[in-house]
């Protein structure tokens, strides 16, 4: 009672809220497998000060906190735990400012992503990371988990675009990273430390953002094929001949038909896996899907159609964007993310294919191709727990393949609980160690996002 005593007369009264009807809805982000805890309340600040407040409560008492974004995430990470603050950051709202002459945006965590690409494309600039969830999530979630996206192949992940941040300690403090500048090298990177720390070591109040001019409105080239194997072959081949698409998107067929069935995008639905490529670059950009066309027909593709303006191009990218609702109607799911080389990719389909037979699970397997980052998705009942030990089984012999074949565990959703016990598989004992002791020099008490991303030393 003390701690709600003394959030309730620090902060402004409509930012607390303690009703476990309100409450229920922070509880969980969208990796709905992974457990949640009963938080002890929820504090939505419109200001850093009231995060400082937060953060000084905490670390008086000892409560754990647990920072929130739109709750969009796929890895557990926002999920609460018991007794817990949950500080929800999506009334941080605000886009401070947008310079372009600098070519920055100075942001709020609340900012939704598609919000400001908007925004800054009114200026004639580009904001590139866009996750498949632009429309909801927020650039503070993307900060955190280091979000991915569409055009990741060409312009790189959410942290090669942040310049410098504004961060809330676990005790309260006002901790500056990076700069503004668009060169800069002095000291330890803790900008690039702390994006993709998933609120353990630190809570983002605001975000200094490189942009780019706005490039021309991209053409898409969808190429639709009889077997998997031939559509990873055609990506080999556009990468290898130079063509840098600014987008390429990998379909299997399971895919292509949830997304069919879902909505009628006009997807060929007898398909073995659909090719979806853009390019960015101007006068260039239709020579560059007509040369991807030519690529895949050369290869074995069945069906190529080619965007003859931006209308029909945004028409073919939105069947990608209905990936995640499209896979909700075929049952619950374990949405992994997985990251290989390109030169792996076939033995990673191959892979997924045995390990869904062997365990007698649906598996679906859509991704950003061109990176190399692929969603192979287990599909189950979660009334049948059997069907639920099966997919976990799955899940797991997925993460093993990924790093079999010199892959990561993750390549933008993050480690939250859904993959904290693999995480250390991954890095190896030294390096489990040396993020165990950073931890500790943020947050000494363990109160930032506890039992997220590390397992127990």
């Amino acid at each position: 009672m003390t701690v709600l005593t003394e959030l309730t007369d620090r902060l402004p009264s409509d930012a607390v809220l303690t009703d476990p009807a309100s409450t229920e809805a922070y509880r969980y982000d969208m990796a709905s497998f992974s457990p949640a805890g009963q938080p002890l309340v929820v504090v939505r600040p419109t200001a850093t000060e009231q995060v400082q407040q937060v953060m000084r409560i905490a670390s008086a008492h000892g409560v754990p906190v647990v920072p929130q974004g739109a709750r969009s995430g796929l890895s557990g990470a926002a999920n609460a735990v018991d007794g817990c603050i949950v500080l929800s950051l999506t009334r941080m709202d605000r886009i401070v400012d947008i310079d372009p002459v600098d070519q920055v945006a100075v942001v709020e965590p609340g900012v939704l992503n598609a919000v400001l690409s908007r925004a800054v494309l009114e200026q004639g600039l580009f904001y590139p990371p866009d996750p498949s969830s632009w429309e909801l999530s927020t650039i503070g979630g993307n900060l955190a988990t280091n979000a991915g996206g569409l055009c990741c192949v060409k312009y790189g992940v959410t942290a090669d675009f942040v310049r410098g941040l504004e961060v809330v300690t676990a005790s309260g403090e006002l901790l500056r990273t990076g700069r503004r500048t668009a060169k800069g090298v002095a000291g330890y990177d803790l900008t690039k430390l702390i994006v993709g720390s998933e609120g353990t070591l630190g809570v983002i109040t605001q975000a200094t953002l490189g942009l780019r001019p706005a490039p021309e409105a991209a053409l898409t080239m969808a190429a639709a094929f009889g077997s998997a194997a031939d559509a990873l072959s055609a990506v080999t081949r556009i990468m290898a001949a130079g063509l840098q698409p600014s987008l390429c998107e990998f379909l299997d067929g399971t895919t292509v038909r949830a997304i069919q069935d879902y909505r009628d995008m006009g997807l060929p639905a007898g398909a073995g896996a659909l090719l979806l490529t853009q390019s960015d670059r101007g006068p260039r950009a239709g020579e560059d899907v007509a040369a991807m066309g030519r690529i895949c027909t050369e290869l074995g593709a069945v069906d190529v159609a080619v965007a003859s303006d931006a209308t029909e191009s945004a028409m073919l990218m939105e069947a990608r964007r209905l990936v995640h609702p499209a896979m909700e109607k075929l049952g619950s799911s374990l949405i992994d993310d997985v990251a290989v080389p390109r030169s792996r990719l076939v033995e990673l389909l191959a892979g997924v294919e045995a390990i869904a037979e062997e365990h007698d699970v649906l598996v679906t397997c859509p991704g950003h191709v061109g990176d190399g980052n692929m969603h192979p998705t287990v599909v189950f009942d979660r009334g049948d727990a059997a069907a639920v030990e099966r997919a976990q089984r799955a899940f797991d012999s997925i993460m093993r393949l990924g790093l079999a074949l010199g892959g990561t565990i993750t390549g933008e959703h993050g480690v939250g609980l859904l993959k904290r016990d693999w995480l250390a598989t991954e890095l190896g004992e030294l390096s489990t160690r040396l993020h165990r002791e950073i931890k500790a020099v943020f947050d000494p008490a363990g109160i930032l996002n506890p039992g997220k991303v590390l397992a127990a030393g």
